[in-house]
């Protein structure tokens, strides 16, 4: 079994779409994308202000003083960076929506500032050309689906999409005579593109479109959509092995059928720099002597996520762990030394007091009696 330095490191937490909202101006508008990550930029620095609580709904989401953070009521999925003022939620939800107040206080308790910022969750879009027979589409869940059945419907008479036997659209030119999914999609007559939002897995399944032209001619098409979670959080671990060796791992969170990929700056890792794995395996182990910005992407069909680090040698790492080992024993046996030195010093003295005192018995006594 390989020895392993006790040193393991978080490399790397990220999310699926990541985006950024400047919630220093009053009446801020941000977005998130469902499943993603948002960074809310609150303030500068916390260090300037002497108390800070952000509110959503009545209920205290941060409550901090200067750089101690008191509460995350989102602890599990969030992090504070009291340096830049920044809030970062990841695992997006849509009750993260609504609006959010930020109040700062003054040294003496009273309320210096107050801001307000609306922040809207929306999903992950995708596109699917669905003029091709046998079209594979991809949709994410709790995102939007834009599939594009035809050209433009001006130039047919007569068209129906169906799903197992159910109309789900029936149209003539631009007039849509119904619509089973009409409270989250849309139809748009002139591009011919049927827009699907809120996405379910119920809405995976085979699809087929049959259309009748002007001059009466009939085409039948099928396409298969398939509803993928995204990706969410994924953790990127690293570890020096005893020989200088480096494993490293991503995991994710979530996300259906996660596909990986490693880069080692801003190429494919070779066989010169893999001991064991590949490019599409989610373990690595880096050989002896390698560095640099060590990159690994999870994607699937609706979502990718990518987090770039830098890693050192590990023979440097093993280095510097053996010097500060020698440092701490090397210091170990020096207060081992000084403590039996002390001690055999304080005893050498207590034995050389108790001999004088017996070998003048008389003088003391005189004294005594003077």
């Amino acid at each position: 079994m390989e020895a392993v330095v006790v040193m393991m490191v978080v490399l790397g937490l990220c999310h699926g779409v990541e985006t950024y909202c400047d919630g220093r101006q009053n009446g801020a508008q941000c977005y998130g994308a469902l499943g993603g990550t948002v960074d809310v930029q609150l303030m500068d620095r916390a260090s300037d202000i002497h108390k800070y609580q952000w509110i959503k709904d009545q209920r205290v989401i941060l409550d901090g003083r200067k750089n101690q953070i008191l509460f995350n009521h989102i602890e599990n999925r969030s992090l504070f960076t009291p340096s830049n003022g920044t809030f970062s939620i990841n695992n997006l939800s849509r009750n993260d929506g609504g609006e959010y107040q930020l109040d700062i206080y003054d040294a003496n308790g009273y309320r210096s500032e107050e801001r307000t910022l609306n922040l809207i969750i929306q999903g992950v879009e995708t596109y699917c050309d669905g003029r091709q027979d046998r079209a594979q589409c991809y949709g994410a869940l709790g995102g939007t689906v834009d599939v594009q059945l035809m050209t433009s419907a001006l130039v047919l008479a007569r068209y129906w999409w169906n799903e197992n036997r159910t109309v789900i659209l029936d149209g003539i030119k631009t007039r849509i005579m119904s619509n089973l999914l009409e409270d989250r999609s849309s139809f748009t007559p002139s591009n011919g593109t049927f827009r699907i939002t809120n996405l379910s897995r119920n809405d995976s399944g085979e699809y087929q479109l049959e259309a009748i032209d002007l001059d009466g001619n009939i085409e039948r098409r099928t396409l298969h959509l398939t509803i993928q979670a995204p990706v969410g959080s994924v953790l990127l671990l690293s570890e020096c092995l005893s020989e200088g060796q480096m494993r490293a791992s991503c995991s994710s969170e979530g996300g259906d059928s996660p596909q990986y990929s490693w880069t080692l700056d801003g190429h494919t890792l070779t066989h010169a720099e893999l001991l064991s794995g590949n490019n599409e395996t989610n373990s690595i182990t880096l050989k002896q002597h390698v560095s640099g910005r060590l990159l690994c992407s999870v994607r699937n069909q609706v979502s990718r996520v990518s987090r770039e680090e830098t890693i050192t040698d590990c023979d440097r790492s093993l280095l510097i762990c053996g010097v500060r080992a020698a440092v701490g024993v090397l210091l170990l046996i020096c207060i081992t030394a000084y403590f039996a030195w002390k001690k055999a010093n304080s005893n050498k003295t207590e034995g050389s007091a108790v001999a004088g005192t017996r070998e003048h018995p008389e003088n003391s006594v005189l004294m005594v009696e003077l």
